[in-house]
């Protein structure tokens, strides 16, 4: 007696067979089989999917899933398909902007040093890095007392070399007028030095600026070395950017490209700039190489500040979105095929 096995949509498992070598089966024995079969064919359908899975569990899901698709039924499983392929359709044919993004910082054009021109003292200092000075504003004023002992130093010596050379021209002494002649010019040297320096003991701004660097409040009666750096200047509305590109993304950044920054302290104020120089050197930072970018600002906002940092967009050209969205990970895949395979 054979019995069929059927799964729980219908499809066939498979047959029982029972033997039996003196009696023939009767009417129980049929139904006592199919109640086996019955409960055995859902339990062995499910294993045979499990087991097999390209041509089991897969092929079964795909058709669901193609019933469900092209079927009368389900009509938010439809329109959730055709709203993903419209978005990969977008993706494939649509186009955009490929900006390189890279951190900025903002530096002056222009940097002026006020240097110490001999070695002095500091008498005072008014301003500090962060003050804003005006042209001929006092920056630092250097000790002057010995400068005013040279100064009449060499004034005396001076008086007192004219006032022989005049004897000696009284007297016609030829000789000694012209060898007093050039001691009276080397007094008037060192006497013009003296008055040089005592005119540098104040040291001013040269121009409107901000003070970068400098701060000596805190070191008033303590000795400067000739050619010490005591502050340093930059103007006000003439600055630079410099963006910090990476060697991967260099390559696509040309001279006079536009491109957006925005500062860390003004979010909400893009400034528009543009590309005017790229270095061939490289800068480690933070574990990776960078290039040197500077580009200028073609429109100043207020409260702008040397040393301002923030994130640069360079606009490098319009590319395929996909391209755009998978060129890192893609770059990154070819180079580790590259590193790893024979």
């Amino acid at each position: 007696m054979s019995v069929v096995m059927t799964g729980g949509k219908g499809e066939l498992v498979g047959v029982i067979t029972l033997e039996r070598h003196r009696n023939k089966f009767d009417a129980q024995a049929l139904k006592t089989a199919e109640a086996l079969a019955a409960l055995l064919g859902p339990v062995l359908a499910l294993q045979l999917r499990t087991n097999r899975l390209v041509a089991g569990s897969l092929v079964d899901r795909i058709g669901d899933t193609s019933t469900a698709l092209l079927g009368a039924r389900r009509p938010g499983l439809k329109l959730g398909a055709l709203a993903i392929l419209g978005v990969v359709m977008f993706l494939a044919f649509a186009r955009g902007e490929h900006r390189v993004t890279a951190k900025s910082v903002l530096e002056a054009e222009v940097q002026r040093a006020a240097v110490a021109l001999f070695d002095s003292f500091i008498r005072s200092a008014p301003v500090r890095a962060g003050d804003l000075v005006k042209a001929g504003d006092l920056l630092a004023e250097l000790d002057d007392r010995d400068l005013i002992l040279d100064r009449l130093k060499w004034r005396a010596e001076r008086d007192k070399l004219m006032h022989k050379q005049r004897e000696a021209l009284a007297k016609h002494d030829r000789t000694n007028f012209v060898v007093l002649e050039s001691q009276i010019r080397q007094a008037e040297s060192q006497l013009a030095l003296a008055e040089e320096k005592l005119a540098r003991t104040r040291i001013v701004a040269p121009f409107d600026g901000l003070v970068v660097t400098g701060d000596l409040t805190q070191m008033l009666g303590s000795p400067v070395e000739k050619g010490k750096t005591l502050f340093e200047l930059a103007p006000l509305g003439s600055y630079r950017v410099i963006i910090r590109v990476g060697e991967r993304d260099v390559r696509y950044v040309s001279v006079d490209q536009s491109g957006m920054m925005t500062l860390e302290g003004m979010p909400s104020d893009p400034l528009p700039l543009s590309l005017t120089k790229i270095t061939p050197v490289t800068v480690a930072e933070d574990g990776r190489n960078t290039f040197r970018v500077e580009a200028r600002l073609k429109q100043l906002g207020p409260g702008l500040r040397p040393g301002m940092e923030g994130v640069a967009k360079i606009e490098t050209g319009r590319q395929w979105l996909v391209w755009i969205w998978t060129r890192s990970v893609v770059e990154w895949l070819r180079l580790l095929a590259w590193k790893y395979l024979p």
